[in-house]
């Protein structure tokens, strides 16, 4: 797959931070993904020199995310400690291209990290042979299938990985015959000729896809205006049939970190994909740090940026 790279001209900003990181520098960046074309922002140190090759990291977060939310938190983090990162939107979210809004596909947002590491191959400001990629929760998977089909990816680190398999999925929504329902609900929604839409966070709507999730009900954490609170149920069948710890297996020898607590989601997930890995593979296992907590606080946060930072140090030479 050849991008296109749709750069714009030196569109420079500077973001604050959650965290008390250094505001990094960002440059809006265009590129496409089986002909849409996807929007991101790239993030660079800001010691960076005109001509220097640097590493990179694509950074990419949990399911119903935009690129403002924690992936800009971590893209930021990585800049200061070195890497070119890049936080995008995927195909049909945020700011992106998509006639189908809101669909937690796998397969297409895995299309969308490999199509990023193309881009990113070549750029002038990055060395093609050091890209790297950084999922977190629910993007895990995806970053680790991306780094898989991409000859570009060579190291991966995951934080906060959601990473389930068939039973894990049979254990958190309710046993095989309520995922069965939730798929049957997925099928009807794909062929319906509108969109069904579902609220995606809520401390109220009893229906929404997320009832304890307080990082996407906060204004001041992940309740920002470029965050579009739906979900479309025509995400349930590509998303339950997904199967992402298989993909530990067929990661050879990529070099993998993970970070992760016994505090947050599915850590059995974690676990399950760690054993399978063949390659090279390192884990941290923090003490009683919720899943979203890694989002955006500030001490989980710097911990799991240091980790993989020097994971990456490491395994890109």
């Amino acid at each position: 797959m050849k991008n296109t790279l749709l750069t714009t001209a030196a569109a420079i900003t500077a973001l604050s931070l959650t965290n008390p990181a250094e505001a990094a520098s960002s440059q809006r960046v265009m590129f496409e993904s089986n002909g849409q074309r996807l929007v991101g922002d790239l993030y660079l140190p800001d010691d960076h020199q005109a001509g220097e090759k640097l590493p990179a990291v694509i950074v990419s977060g949990s399911w119903t995310s935009v690129k403002e939310q924690m992936p800009a938190t971590y893209a930021a983090e990585m800049a200061d400690r070195g890497f070119a990162a890049l936080a995008f939107d995927f195909t049909g979210w945020g700011q992106s291209e998509g006639s189908e809004r809101q669909i937690e596909d796998p397969i297409t947002k895995t299309a969308d990290i490999v199509a990023a590491a193309e881009f990113l191959a070549s750029h002038v400001s990055i060395d093609p042979d050091r890209i790297a990629a950084l999922g977190i929760c629910a993007s895990a998977g995806y970053a680790a299938g991306a780094a898989v089909d991409s000859p570009y990816i060579r190291s991966v680190a995951l934080v906060a990985p959601w990473l389930h398999d068939a039973a894990i999925v049979d254990a958190v929504y309710g046993g095989s015959e309520a995922v069965a329902q939730l798929i049957a609900v997925g099928e009807e929604a794909e062929a319906s000729e509108n969109p069904m839409m579902i609220t995606a966070a809520s401390t109220t709507d009893d229906t929404a896809l997320m009832q304890q999730a307080p990082y996407y009900t906060d204004s001041s954490r992940g309740l920002i205006p470029e965050y579009v609170n739906q979900f479309n149920l025509a995400s349930w069948k590509p998303w339950l049939t997904y199967d992402a710890i298989a993909i530990a297996a067929q990661m050879d020898d990529l070099p993998v970190a993970i970070m992760h607590s016994q505090a947050a989601a599915i850590p059995q997930g974690a676990e399950a994909f760690y054993t399978a890995l063949k390659g090279p593979k390192t884990q941290k296992w923090l003490d009683n740090v919720g899943q979203l907590d890694f989002y955006d606080q500030t001490d989980p946060v710097r911990q799991a940026a240091d980790f993989a930072a020097d994971h990456f140090h490491q395994t890109l030479r």
